[in-house]
């Protein structure tokens, strides 16, 4: 769950610093501007940052185990 939400964090940022060159900016974003370049800058690097700690650092999620089956033996009648 934390990497999912690491990973969808860091993407945002990236995608936000991508389209800041575009003069481009992400709806979702737009709130970020109104203190500023600087700050919307840091706001962005931070999502990155944070959101690539949380995918790294985070534990993996545990596997469901999976059922084993007996192999059946056939006999050949000859």
């Amino acid at each position: 769950m934390l990497k999912k939400a690491g990973s969808y964090m860091a993407i945002l940022g990236i995608f936000a610093i991508v389209l800041n060159f575009l003069d481009r900016v992400p709806r979702l974003l737009m709130w970020i501007y109104m203190w500023g370049d600087t700050v919307a800058w840091a706001i962005k690097i931070g999502l990155v940052v944070v959101g690539g700690a949380l995918f790294f650092f985070a534990k993996p999620e545990a596997e469901e185990p999976v059922a084993e089956t007996k192999a059946v033996e056939t006999k050949d009648e000859e």
